[in-house]
């Protein structure tokens, strides 16, 4: 029951970011949906190994890099998800740190 909440409140939050960055289109629910699940096997599973092949990088600029690969697990499932556009990398370093802050706040919202 609560993995299917998360799910549904990261396809809110994926809606609520795209409104918010312009260059960032999503086509519907059903979108906001798979690609909150992609977004969430991406993360899990080639997220960390980007993380650490990128090491020496992440801690010379203290952790600031891995924004840059959120952004481009973002452009990656952009490719993937059909619904889900991104203008480009500026778009979709924008489109992490927002959907990262939103995400914050349903969680402290669902937590109390």
């Amino acid at each position: 029951m609560i993995i299917l909440l998360e799910w549904f409140t990261s396809a809110i939050s994926i809606l609520i970011a795209a409104y918010l960055i312009p260059g960032v289109k999503v086509a519907g629910i059903w979108s906001a949906l798979i690609l909150a699940l992609v977004l969430g096997l991406l993360n899990s599973l080639i997220k960390p190994l980007l993380v650490l092949l990128t090491l020496p990088i992440n801690i010379l600029t203290l952790g600031l890099f891995t924004l840059v690969i959120n952004a481009l697990i973002i452009m990656l499932a952009s490719s993937i998800v059909k619904g889900f556009e991104v203008g480009g990398f500026i778009n979709a370093l924008l489109f992490s740190i927002v959907l990262t802050i939103i995400q914050a706040l349903f969680e402290m919202i669902i937590k109390k």
